[in-house]
């Protein structure tokens, strides 16, 4: 069982033009002159936390964490009402992370991410393989329609029935068929209340499914008001819109990930991102390693996670 590494604090951080009114945050950690690792961090419309810097050893590598458009300290903030996000895609975020590479003078660095992060770590390296050193993936999530299906068309509430219905029910009748064109009406409602309220219930409920465990710390991070609105705001926006990706298109598309290693850890009872997606890409992708998690969902925090990516990011460091 590996513990976390102890608590680092960046050496340089920054805000990067990325164009079309946008400027990233970004820092860097660990050792100027280790192994290259970016942390893509989930949602899409989460942010990244200092805990991230602590899955790797920080002695063998040089942390690069930073915040996706309109996320934690990245601006414009989604969290106006007037914020744009016609300029906020799976595609931009890609380029996004080649300005940042280039601006950081990285020639090739590891891919660190889990949920979405593990989404668009898959098409950063898809586009750009030669990039690309190795990845380690948690909670496969690849934003084909079976799985928006599963978490937001009931296969979840199975599960969680009681979360299921507060959930459901807080989007009028007319959109109970298709929830997530409910929610984004919802979210982007003129009234700021309906907003928050919509926000909130959407977050709530991912709060609810993603921990093996109960949870309530967790389930109160998701449910706060300043995080539900970035979370839910920039998450309908990518799954009404489908990532801007064919059906199917990372999976169709997995020979580019031939040659990069890569390590998948995968919680079994994962209710957010189930393991049929993670077997689904290391069956495509025969670089890689499934390191299933008998005793885990989806929560970073449930047993054996933790200690799975952090021996994920020891094998791969200098």
């Amino acid at each position: 069982m590996r513990n976390l590494y102890p608590p680092v604090e960046p050496h340089t951080s920054g805000m990067l033009d990325v164009g079309d009114g946008h400027q990233v945050y970004w820092e860097v950690s660990g050792n100027p002159a280790g192994r290259p690792t970016v942390v893509l961090h989930g949602g899409p419309g989460s942010s990244t936390v200092p805990m991230q810097r602590r899955l790797f050893d920080p002695a063998g590598y040089r942390i690069v964490l930073f915040d996706q458009r309109g996320c934690g300290r990245s601006t414009p903030s989604v969290t106006a009402p007037e914020a744009d996000l016609s300029a906020n895609t799976t595609w931009h975020l890609v380029a996004d992370m080649e300005l940042l590479r280039e601006h950081l003078g990285i020639e090739r660095w590891q891919l660190f991410g889990g949920s979405w992060g593990a989404t668009l770590a898959v098409a950063y390296a898809q586009r750009h393989p030669e990039r690309v050193s190795d990845m380690v993936l948690r909670g496969v999530f690849l934003l084909r329609q079976l799985e928006l299906d599963w978490m937001y068309g009931g296969g979840a509430g199975m599960f969680f029935p009681e979360a299921w219905a507060e959930f459901a029910g807080a989007v009028p009748d007319e959109y109970r068929a298709d929830l997530l064109a409910g929610y984004h009406r919802l979210v982007g409602d003129p009234d700021a209340d309906v907003r928050q309220a919509a926000a909130t219930a959407w977050s709530r409920w991912e709060g609810a499914a993603v921990s093996m465990y109960p949870n309530p710390g967790l389930a109160a991070t998701y449910a706060h008001p300043e995080f539900a609105v970035s979370f839910a705001r920039i998450a309908l926006h990518y799954f009404t819109n489908r990532g801007w990706l064919d059906e199917g298109q990372l999976l169709r598309d997995a020979a580019a990930l031939a040659g990069i290693p890569g390590v998948i850890v995968q919680g079994r009872y994962d209710a957010v991102c189930p393991p049929r997606t993670a077997w689904d890409l290391h069956q495509a992708w025969p670089d890689s390693t499934l390191n299933l998690l008998p005793h885990a969902g989806h929560a970073v925090s449930d047993p054996g996670v933790l200690s799975g990516l952090i021996e994920a990011t020891d094998l791969f460091r200098t």
